[in-house]
């Protein structure tokens, strides 16, 4: 047992405890993993029932973990975030875990080796104590599935959690672990992290390997309630891996800056191309005036993306259905749509057409290297230092919205069929620009707007 020194902490105070604190606190020995865990524990179980963000749980090895690390603070010998709970999501596993995708058709897919990224992760002394939810294949801005059900968000029970790493976010933002991991192939570590009020991160591609044969537009990130424990997360995944040909050296991200005197930032809310919330637009606002207080130069630009949000989805499309994702689907599920959610079936669907080949796949690249150059002309070989914008249109969308069945309004303007990433997807197709995700305040619904 560690030695206490300071007043008791509440269930409250352990389940939402930044990594930093923690291991700050386990250094002392004012705190044990092991009452982290079980404060996690004890909330999972209290609240998981509403909120349906787990897949499976790894409970009774995760106390044994704790008491590992437990003991290591004590002799002397941890490592770099010894004792801190990590959930994974359904992607990313241990030897022996499923990995279901959200689908009927893998609930049995027992993994027989680890991830290099869960090895990574392990190597820091992270305990990692249960699988989130995803949209079937990681298909959709929303995490519900006909294998796994709705999951909802815990700041308010009748709106989505985002995807496809919506899991991982409603376990974030309910208290059930300390750090998560994400998968961002069209917005997917941004889009919960926007809808669960955390911090998340896009890295650019290379930075952090993958496992899935997704190309470039895809990348693990780190998801987090506070931006240090985001930029612990980022550095450990960091880096090359034994057996990831695409990965660069390891850069580690600072957990201090500098002030924000001179920088310029450009602000666009809708990236010129599409409509966001009033109540959007004034967290926006009040942000970038936080910013401009702290000494940054904040101008509203009207970007001139010289696209809309459908064609950017088509090109995506495009690229994806032509390319490796493409093939995986079409050669494993094509036979199966039937079992499969309704917007999982209408997008792989369209590979029975039979045009999503090597001419859709030119035709996606020279649309990104017309879409990069017109951004950094207005942006970065304009002088700007950093652009800002939504995350997210509005969070005030059902937990169970299917874009495939249904249209989507907002303040009376209809939206994009897939306006949940339309704010995200274009650094996907951008993918060398890193991206972070970062909390700005709550709606009048109690529900998290991202920047």
């Amino acid at each position: 047992m560690l030695a206490r020194a300071t007043p008791s902490l509440s269930e409250q105070d352990l389940i939402y405890m930044p990594a930093s604190v923690q291991l700050e606190l386990f250094r002392a020995r004012q705190l044990s993993p092991v009452e982290v865990l079980e404060a996690q524990i004890a909330r999972h179980e209290a609240v998981n029932s509403k909120v349906n963000c787990t897949t499976y749980t790894f409970f009774e090895k995760a106390r044994k973990e704790a008491k590992v690390s437990e003991a290591r603070w004590m002799r002397g010998t941890a490592r770099p975030l010894e004792g801190i709970t990590c959930a994974l999501k359904d992607e990313h596993h241990e030897a022996g875990m499923k990995v279901t995708l959200g689908s009927i058709m893998e609930k049995d897919n027992v993994k027989d080796y680890s991830d290099e990224l869960t090895v990574k992760l392990k190597a820091t002394g992270c305990v990692t104590h249960m699988q989130t939810t995803v949209p079937e294949f990681y298909l959709h801005g929303l995490t519900f599935t006909r294998l796994w059900g709705v999951t909802r968000n815990p700041w308010n029970l009748k709106y989505g959690v985002g995807g496809s790493s919506g899991g991982s976010g409603a376990a974030l933002s309910g208290g059930m672990t300390t750090i998560a991991t994400g998968f961002d192939m069209g917005g997917s570590v941004r889009i919960p992290s926007a809808f669960n009020g955390l911090y998340g991160f896009k890295p650019p591609f290379g930075r952090i390997s993958t496992e899935l044969p997704l190309s470039v537009f895809s990348g693990t990130g780190p998801m987090a309630r506070s931006f240090a424990d985001m930029a612990m997360m980022q550095n450990a995944l960091s880096g090359q891996t034994p057996h990831a040909p695409a990965t660069l050296p390891r850069i580690d991200m600072p957990l201090d800056y500098p002030g924000l005197k001179g920088l310029r930032i450009a602000y666009s809310p809708g990236l010129g191309y599409v409509k966001v919330g009033s109540e959007t637009r004034k967290h926006l606002d009040a942000a970038a005036q936080v910013l401009r207080e702290l000494g940054a130069e904040v101008t509203e630009i009207k970007l001139d993306m010289g696209t809309t949000p459908d064609e950017a989805s088509a090109m995506f499309a495009k690229m994806v259905l032509s390319g490796p994702m493409g093939g995986w689907l079409e050669s494993n599920y094509m036979d199966r749509l039937d079992d499969m959610t309704p917007y999982a079936a209408w997008f792989i669907s369209k590979l029975k057409s039979g045009e999503y080949r090597g001419p859709q796949a030119f035709e996606f690249e020279s649309y990104m290297k017309e879409l990069y150059a017109r951004i950094a002309d207005q942006l970065w070989n304009n002088g700007y230092d950093a652009t800002i914008s939504a995350t997210l249109n509005t969070p005030h969308v059902p937990a169970d919205h299917d874009h495939s069945l249904l249209d989507f309004e907002l303040e009376g303007q209809k939206m994009p069929q897939l306006f949940i990433g339309s704010l995200t997807l274009p650094w996907n197709i951008l993918n060398w620009h890193p991206v972070a995700v970062v909390p700005t305040g709550l709606t009048s619904q109690n529900m998290p707007i991202g920047m």
